[in-house]
């Protein structure tokens, strides 16, 4: 069976060049960026002085292989097209980030993570091929081995440090029409623990198979393990895109099921459940704003607002309220120190609830297959706890705005854990080098990027633009 053309308005090469000559009109010495109205990123940027890159064309889906189970799709495809493009077939990518207006390039270059993560690791551990726009403005095709191996292995977490995405051969996988849930609670962590433990080793829970699991911590005495199981056969799947929200779910029913394409973004219409600051969970609220609302991207917008305009902080000044701190991050915590690092999390940061994703990174199809991912070195074979938090908690007295990020990243380092870099980092450069490996970013920098005119991954992720 042949791939499968997907009907895009702009021809794939068209838009490349239509790529290299904005690349080529940004001034030497000036800040390269992309021309994006959407961004899932936290960290502060300053306004852009010179037009960003044009990639008005390279948000698309190339071709969907059916048979080789693969899909062709451009750098800036949202993964809310790339699954209208893969499901029609009965296939998805191996791994789904959360939220729909992330793209295959920004999960890729900036790291993604979702229920499947726990089989299929991460979103770049499925990409078989790629074209990337380097800083020297070359287009080049880097694959797992071959003459630009080390750009494949160190695209991972550069952050477009090192080049964009203008294409991406990823694999596929099969998917049901529904996926059934079984929503565990737990009251000890560490049962929280070895079931997920359990579940990796056998791929199953008291007999039945498990193909995603994720879960959430309301305190260290009540966090529920979401197992899902994909099938074509579900009784009255539930909707959690009108009145009723996904996360409250997980305390009041110990089975569900959804369709698979609401299973994909039933995170995504709260904002897992950051839709409440906004008042979007509150019924009447709920009632009048409108269903095309209920986005990621939309209350994304609304906080980049507030941070440009500081209205909510003006009220709180205004009430006597203390400043407030952003804290807004997603850690790797090893197996068997996540029990305790959630414990000191309750302690000293006190925000609820938390995402709990499970992670491994996968395992090597055969002799000589094992990839090694230098810029975000997770140790193959082990286990690990993503730990999401998303909010922002009170400046105490004596203390300063950063005081409470800057523990979060100490007690990762203690329990052996890395942090995602789409927020705030607070990292000296010594540090950040030993985290996420500046030596081999400076080489393969060097190497395509011999001008460095695309900012610097310690500049991108910790020194404020």
């Amino acid at each position: 069976m042949r791939a499968e053309r997907v009907d895009h308005p702009v021809d794939h090469d068209q838009a490349v060049d239509t790529l290299r000559r904005s690349y080529a009109a940004v001034p030497a010495g000036e800040p390269v960026r992309l021309a994006k109205r959407t961004s899932n990123l936290f960290r502060p940027r300053s306004a852009p002085r010179t037009p960003g890159l044009d990639v008005s064309g390279l948000d698309g889906v190339l071709s969907v292989d059916p048979a080789a189970r693969t899909a062709d799709v451009q750098g800036m495809c949202s993964y809310e097209d790339l699954v209208d493009a893969t499901l029609p077939h009965g296939l998805m990518p191996l791994v789904v980030p959360q939220l729909r207006t992330i793209t295959l390039g920004g999960a890729v270059t900036g790291l993604g993570i979702e229920s499947t993560s726990f089989r299929n690791g991460l979103p770049h551990e499925s990409v078989l091929e790629m074209d990337l726009l380097t800083g020297a403005g070359e287009i080049v095709t880097a694959r797992p081995q071959g003459e630009h191996a080390d750009l494949f292995r160190a695209f991972p977490n550069s952050l477009g440090s090192l080049g964009y995405a203008t294409r991406l051969r990823i694999e596929l996988q099969p998917v049901r029409r529904y996926v059934a849930l079984r929503n565990i609670r737990f009251t000890r962590l560490e049962e929280l623990t070895d079931a997920i433990g359990e579940v990796i080793t056998k791929g199953s829970w008291a007999g039945d198979p498990v193909d995603a699991m994720d879960g959430v911590m309301f305190s260290p005495g009540e966090a529920y393990l979401v197992l899902g199981t994909f099938t074509d056969d579900a009784e009255r799947p539930s909707d959690y895109t009108g009145q009723e929200i996904y996360y409250r779910s997980l305390r009041q029913c110990t089975r569900d099921a959804l369709t698979a394409y609401d299973y994909l973004w039933r995170w995504d219409t709260d904002w897992f459940w950051c839709s409440a600051a906004f008042g979007v969970q509150h019924p009447v609220i709920r009632r009048l704003w409108p269903a095309r609302y209920r986005r990621s991207d939309v209350y994304h917008r609304l906080v980049r607002l507030e941070h440009r305009h500081q209205v909510a902080a003006r009220i709180d000044r205004w009430r006597g309220q203390p400043p407030r701190e952003r804290v807004v991050q997603d850690v790797e915590i090893p197996l068997d120190g996540t029990a305790e690092f959630l414990r000191w999390f309750a302690r000293h940061v006190g925000m609820t609830p938390v995402w709990l994703c499970p992670l491994r990174l996968r395992e090597p199809a055969g002799p000589g297959s094992a990839r090694s991912w230098p810029l975000y070195p997770l140790k193959p074979g082990e286990s690990y706890v993503n730990i999401g938090f998303w909010g922002s908690v009170p400046i105490a007295d004596g203390a300063a705005d950063g005081d409470v990020n800057r523990a979060v990243e100490r007690a990762v380092s203690e329990a052996g854990g890395h942090k995602s870099l789409y927020s705030d980092a607070y990292y000296d450069r010594e540090a950040f080098d030993r985290l996420y490996g500046g030596e081999t970013w400076r080489a393969v920098k060097d190497r395509y990027d011999p001008d460095h005119r695309l900012t610097g991954l310690y500049e991108k992720a910790v020194a404020r633009q």
